[in-house]
């Protein structure tokens, strides 16, 4: 069953999910909070990216650590989610907030996590119902764990596979990055050795994500192959992630990703 929801079938199905709002920016720690104030989906939740998706930044582990699973799952249950709630999460479209936050659902074993296609954008083109009135959940919920340790790796795995045949690395930062042509916020430009680019952003056309012929014809060179996601620091390589795993693919994340990569100076990297 696909991950992925349309506007049309929430708008329809409004009363059977819990929304949430994923919005934020690398660059704006305020942006999410401010963009919710403005406007947002009719009775959404406000997740809080650097706080409740993130955890404190160390010599090693990239840009954006994953939080711990016990404090991610305290602040989903204030958010009113348990086992059973069906979530929809949405972020502007580009898949990164809410692809970031089905990710760790399904790191903690909730498969009942559908992410909005399109996004806020498309929602708003729709002309269905926004709001400026915060919403937050009356009652808290109850979530259990069911770790997927499976879904994950660090950078002991990915060096350990780096000449392995049956590995595949694949970056999904834009093409001046992975080239090395360009790199704002991580110590040194480049790649991992061996990997291969599929920016994230190329999957989404006019807003919303390809269909999945058009995914499988985009991803058919990593069939048969174990697949390793990273990207710069494990946000948008979720995104990927989620592609992946709607063609029937099972891919493994890099969470720390290139910005823990390059923590290493013995690390090499390509050009």
């Amino acid at each position: 069953m696909s991950k992925l929801m349309s506007s049309d079938f929430l708008n329809e199905n409004m009363d059977k999910y819990t929304i949430l709002d994923c919005r934020f920016s690398l660059g704006d720690k305020e942006y999410g909070r401010n963009a919710y104030n403005t406007e947002h989906i009719e009775n959404a939740v406000f997740i809080d990216f650097e706080n409740e998706l993130s955890s404190k930044i160390g010599e090693h582990g990239g840009r954006h650590p994953l939080p711990n699973v016990e404090k991610f799952i305290s602040a989903m249950e204030k958010h009113g989610i348990s086992d059973s709630t069906e979530v929809v999460i949405y972020d502007d479209g580009d898949l990164a907030g809410a692809g970031r936050l089905w990710w760790l659902f399904k790191y903690i074993g909730k498969e009942n996590v559908y992410v909005l296609d399109g996004g806020l954008p498309v929602w708003k083109k729709k002309g269905y119902k926004t709001s400026n009135k915060e919403y937050k959940a009356e009652v808290s919920g109850k979530l259990s764990a069911d770790t997927q340790t499976n879904i994950l790796c660090d950078v002991n795995y990915v060096k350990a596979k780096l000449n392995d045949p049956d590995t595949v690395l694949v970056d999904s930062r834009a093409a001046e990055r992975y080239q090395g042509l360009t790199e704002p916020v991580d110590r040194i430009p480049g790649h991992i050795p061996g990997a291969v680019n599929f920016p994230y952003g190329e999957a989404i056309v006019d807003g919303v994500v390809m269909n999945r012929e058009e995914l499988n014809s985009r991803f058919k060179s990593l069939t048969n192959k174990n697949i390793v996601v990273y990207c710069g620091s494990g946000v948008t390589g979720c995104v990927n992630f989620l592609l992946l795993e709607e063609i029937g693919l099972k891919p493994v994340l890099y969470s720390g990703s290139y910005s823990d990569w390059v923590s290493y100076p013995e690390n090499e990297v390509e050009k």
